[in-house]
């Protein structure tokens, strides 16, 4: 019995210590360069998907600097109210605070538009999908485990 106790310790200990490694990811590495260096970053990885020529770099550089310069300030000012020990959102912040979000994506998607070709914006969609699907890959897993379950 002692040895059965053992061994499922044992591999609860290398599950957790192997799953450590997977947390730091991508984000992790981004937050320590600058504003800049993450633009000229997403930049090419968008040229690279996108082809795009050199104006429509160009442009789409100086939007995402700008953007990377907002998150960071506001990740800066999230940091500062949490030190602070800031209190729980009223629902009025949370509508106004999502109200922004869902502006600034409406007027990133029209700055795109007239940037890129129509197949080009096509594609930059997609991509941009793809990329808030990520977060809702635990769902996902639910799912499946719910339908191997019932088979």
């Amino acid at each position: 019995m002692k040895k059965i106790v053992m061994a499922i310790l044992v591999m609860a200990a290398i599950s957790v210590s192997a799953q450590d490694h997977n947390m730091k990811g991508k984000r992790g590495d981004m937050k320590d360069l600058s504003p800049e260096q993450v633009a000229s970053l997403q930049t090419k990885k968008m040229t690279l998907a996108l082809d795009l020529n050199e104006s429509q770099q160009a442009k789409v550089k100086t939007i995402l600097t700008k953007d990377a310069t907002d998150r960071k300030a506001k990740m800066e000012e999230r940091k500062a109210s949490k030190d602070e020990g800031k209190k729980i959102m009223t629902s009025e912040e949370k509508y106004a605070k999502q109200n922004e979000r869902l502006d600034h994506q409406i007027a990133r998607k029209k700055e795109m538009k007239s940037i890129l070709t129509a197949d080009q914006f096509e594609k930059w969609e997609k991509m941009s999908h793809r990329k808030k699907m990520r977060g809702h890959s635990k769902d996902k897993g639910d799912k499946k485990g719910k339908r191997s379950s019932k088979q």
